[in-house]
């Protein structure tokens, strides 16, 4: 991986930005929606996918993602978190390995711990949601260009490379241009799926 630092400070590089969405009591799916987006913040593909709010499958609906955008000039995956759509735990190292691509996870806030989480949640099957939450490894605390203090995890990429690629990516607050549009993105499909339901059509 010692090529990417270098090649991911080019304008035309292009990273996959990933987020969800969902809402208790739409069917229990979340909506997943991918922005390819250039250095230069020019946007040349969209992609959406789902998973299960409560499952663990996020993994597998941004493999699936990934996958069907057919792009090999994807060089890099971004997700808003690797805990969604109610505790649904994404494997960055799976996604990483299978994909062949760095993946950095960002999040916004301090955590005291989320096993208590899983354990009171999901009695069933909590020891898988932990080993694949730990093995995804700590999170670094960074203060962005914009002096906002923020969280990643990154697997095939040294976090020093990943933190100038975060802040690369990000114009304005904390949250990267990929991961803001396609956080604008699985909302919006979100609330159409919802009225489409609403309507019975």
């Amino acid at each position: 991986m010692s090529d990417y630092p270098t090649a991911l400070q080019k304008k035309g590089v292009r990273a996959l930005g990933v987020a969800e969405s969902f809402r208790k009591g739409i069917g229990g799916r979340a909506v997943l929606a991918g922005v390819v987006m250039r250095g230069d913040f020019v946007i040349d593909g969209v992609v959406f996918g789902e998973c299960t709010v409560g499952g663990m499958d996020a993994t597998d609906g941004i493999l699936e993602m990934y996958r069907s955008l057919g792009r090999e000039d994807v060089m890099l995956i971004m997700l808003n978190g690797c805990i969604i759509s109610w505790f649904n735990v994404i494997d960055l190292q799976r996604l990483h390995e299978e994909t062949g691509l760095p993946v950095i996870s960002v999040t916004y806030n301090p955590s005291a711990g989320i096993r208590e989480y899983f354990i009171k949640y999901f009695p069933e099957d909590w020891e898988r949601r932990v080993e694949v939450y730990e093995r995804n490894g700590p999170r670094v605390e960074m203060t962005n260009r914009n002096g906002f203090k923020i969280y990643f995890r990154s697997m095939g990429l040294d976090p020093d490379d990943a933190a100038k690629i975060i802040d690369r990516y990000t114009v304005f607050g904390r949250v990267p241009e990929p991961l803001r549009v396609a956080r604008l993105l699985a909302h919006s499909l979100l609330d159409h799926v919802e009225k489409r339901r609403l309507w019975g059509s």
